[in-house]
């Protein structure tokens, strides 16, 4: 987590943000599909354990999974949180984006448990799908602010996004009559 926690730093500004999540959430939906099937075919043969190479693998995978979450989703979603908002917001949105983030890790580490005893091997068919539905709105709807200024970030990026220009408010362009401010 680390290793890839320094991978992040050193290529983030040089790849940008997309590129680093949208691959981060590729590895980590097929992480999650591979163990699943691994499990799920160990499950189907009634023995209560899994031979030398297939732990093996199953320890290989969880390493690339938590890797490829160390240079993308660990460090960029903190990292796009503090660019996304404007200067005027930028404290309060990141207090939201905190909090909000804190309690979702809560209500995961909360269910886990149960939701590991009730889904079995489908835990990770589970959490794969929400890998592939983030690599989606990354996709379509996360602009690249690599190289982007914070001050101009309101201009340079959303205004011109395809999808959020629409949500922008314009008046800020418009020029302001003498006397008001």
């Amino acid at each position: 987590m680390v290793l890839g926690a320094i991978v992040s730093i050193f290529l983030v500004d040089r790849t940008g943000r997309r590129v680093l999540l949208l691959e981060g959430g590729i590895q980590m939906f097929i992480s999650h599909v591979v163990i699943a099937i691994i499990l799920g075919w160990k499950l189907k043969d009634q023995s209560n354990d899994l031979d030398k190479g297939m732990g093996i693998l199953v320890v290989v995978i969880i390493c690339s999974f938590v890797g490829s979450f160390g240079w993308s989703w660990g460090p960029l979603c903190w990292l796009v949180a503090s660019e996304i908002f404007p200067l005027e917001a930028r404290s309060a949105g990141q207090s939201v984006t905190v909090c909000i983030n804190m309690l979702f890790t809560f209500v995961i580490a909360q269910a886990f448990l149960s939701m590991l005893c009730h889904f079995r091997f489908g835990i990770f068919l589970f959490f794969a799908a929400w890998c592939l539905i983030m690599t989606v709105f990354v996709y379509f709807l996360l602009p690249e602010t690599k190289g982007v200024p914070i001050e101009e970030m309101s201009d340079v990026v959303w205004r011109q996004h395809w999808f959020w220009k629409r949500y922008m408010d314009d008046s800020e362009d418009e020029p302001k009559e003498k006397g008001y401010a």
